[in-house]
């Protein structure tokens, strides 16, 4: 069987990691010797972006996750009985404390096979029983097989999380086809995912995206940049069979002040974030 072009991701896997056990939302188990290195690495040039640019890719890890929780615990809030399934989860904590917070809740994790390994390993040790940790290929035929083991008479929710810039516009296209097609079999199916803009508002945005050439040679993959406004991933995710798809920037999120014209704004015009995250009904 050839080798997936994308099986070195696991060098950011590793990475974000351990930024979430920084974060204090993570635990040990899931905070590796390797994750310690690479944060330490780059530590420095991370705390000089934070400092010139007002964004680092540490910063970009706390505000995606943050909102991503925030419209899963909003879906949950509103579909008690709905199911989750978060798709390349690396050492991603969010299914353990999901998990810890909704005893009752089905969440279930899958990835690549050896990342799926390694997570199941970490968790074994802190989790009893132990999670439904899936190892499949998210192009095969058994990511629809693994789909077809959740009630589809229950809502459905799928994550994905540092993932969808790994992929060339043609595998993304691909990729949501696949995801949409599947949420349709359930009463209710929606996806999160954060996404990175091209970042083209920013100051010294030149430099962020030479930045990620670095990224590129560290994850020996194809990391880049497909959208520069909400508009363009609306119109993509339409494409791929989604519907009533929602792009929320922080810039916006955050503000104090919101008016009708800012509103408007985040729904065509990018505010100058680093990430966004979508929200997208099948």
């Amino acid at each position: 069987m050839a080798e997936s072009p994308h099986r070195h991701i696991s060098f950011t896997a590793h990475y974000t990691g351990y930024i979430w056990f920084q974060e204090g939302i993570s635990h040990p188990v899931l905070a590796s010797s390797k994750g310690r290195f690479l944060a330490k690495m780059v530590s420095p040039l991370e705390s000089w972006a934070e400092l010139i640019i007002g964004d680092s890719m540490r910063s970009t890890l706390r505000q995606r996750h943050q909102l991503i929780d925030r419209q899963l615990d909003r879906f949950l809030a509103a579909h008690p009985d709905a199911q989750v399934l978060e798709i390349a989860t690396g050492l991603s904590p969010r299914g353990w404390r999901y998990r810890q917070k909704h005893p009752n809740l089905v969440y279930v994790e899958a990835d690549l096979p050896d990342m799926a390994a390694a997570k199941r390993s970490a968790l074994m040790q802190i989790e009893n029983p132990q999670p439904r940790i899936e190892a499949v290929d998210l192009f095969g035929e058994g990511f629809q097989q693994l789909l077809s083991t959740f009630d589809e008479s229950k809502p459905l929710v799928i994550i994905s999380e540092g993932l969808v810039n790994y992929f060339t516009k043609d595998m993304l296209h691909d990729l949501w086809t696949q995801l949409s097609t599947g949420l349709r079999r359930f009463k209710v199916g929606i996806y999160l995912t954060d996404i990175y803009p091209e970042p083209i508002t920013r100051r010294l945005g030149r430099l962020i995206w030479q930045s990620s050439k670095l990224l590129r040679i560290m994850s020996r993959s194809a990391f880049a940049f497909h959208f520069i406004s909400p508009v363009e991933i609306i119109d993509a995710m339409k494409q791929a069979g989604f519907s009533d798809i929602k792009v929320f920037q922080p810039a916006f999120e955050n503000s104090n002040s919101v008016g009708n014209s800012d509103a408007e704004n985040q729904k065509t015009k990018h505010l100058g974030d680093l990430v966004w995250v979508i929200e997208a009904k099948a």
